[in-house]
């Protein structure tokens, strides 16, 4: 990127360590501290809650695109940081954990769907970022894992609620006990990404994965979504209760009647997301 560049009106510099972009209904949120592979301290924490928040009121934006500057995702929090400021002389380190999930939730429960795009280095809060997002298409040569307890550390932004519901308790646990670190192409394998790709044809990938999402009522997507992040947190009857309400509130949609009508009369839906 050159030193300075205009997104949506906007300036954004290369100073800036979360940079935010729209391209024909897909935002990309870029994390930019490559030098320290994109690792997360409290400006790119505050400047990534923020790039939510903007994608959410964007009425651009269809899908949102989590990435990170110079060919790698994230290798988790700042060391530095959590040395000079946490680690042994305070236990305000429950503060940056419960930020950090707070934030990291936010993509999770966004309105609109959310994908990370990993190269390179997706570990630890890196890791913990992936797992928030809806999907995550990976290169094949990434390197990704929970990595924690091989610092003696321990993952405060959602392996013990989001992995299990990926892969099972048993696999949770290989990951967060060993360290271990899984290719792009494993994470495939695993239930991890929903799609991986060699390095080159990682653009091709994602064109091919966020398209079907685009051309989708805005309205009908975000209520979709909000109903299946709850499919594995209540029982039968009120998950029952709240497809039911779901289904109706659809069918109240301009949006229902266009799609149906639009298939009657064999044309494009044009939908109004409302």
């Amino acid at each position: 990127m050159s030193t300075e560049a205009r997104f949506n009106g906007q300036q954004a510099t290369t100073e800036d360590v979360v940079q935010y972009e729209v391209d024909d209904g897909v935002a990309t949120i870029w994390l930019n501290r490559p030098e320290v592979k994109n690792c997360v301290n409290w400006a790119l924490l505050t400047q990534l809650g923020a790039a939510l928040d903007r994608a959410e009121d964007d009425d651009d934006v269809r899908v949102v695109l989590i990435r990170g500057r110079g060919h790698t995702f994230c290798a988790g929090a700042d060391l530095n940081m959590l040395d000079a400021e946490f680690l042994g002389t305070t236990n305000n380190s429950v503060k940056i954990a419960q930020v950090s999930a707070r934030t990291f939730d936010r993509a999770f429960n966004l309105g609109k769907p959310t994908v990370a795009v990993v190269e390179g280095h997706a570990v630890a809060g890196g890791f913990e970022l992936m797992i928030s997002c809806d999907f995550a298409i990976t290169a094949d040569d990434a390197k990704v894992g929970d990595f924690h307890i091989r610092r003696a550390l321990f993952g405060g932004a959602g392996p013990i609620y989001r992995l299990p519901r990926y892969i099972g308790l048993r696999k949770t646990k290989e990951l967060l006990f060993t360290g271990k670190l899984l290719s792009g192409k494993q994470c495939e394998e695993w239930g991890l990404a929903n799609v991986s790709a060699p390095a080159d044809e990682l653009e091709e990938a994602i064109a091919d994965f966020v398209a079907p999402m685009i051309d989708k009522s805005a309205f009908t997507m975000r209520i979709t979504k909000l109903a299946a992040n709850r499919g594995l947190d209540g029982d039968t009857e009120t998950l029952i209760a709240l497809e039911s309400m779901t289904c109706n509130v659809a069918h109240q949609s301009e949006d229902a009647r266009e799609g149906v009508q639009a298939f009657l009369e064999k044309r494009d839906p044009v939908w109004k997301h409302r």
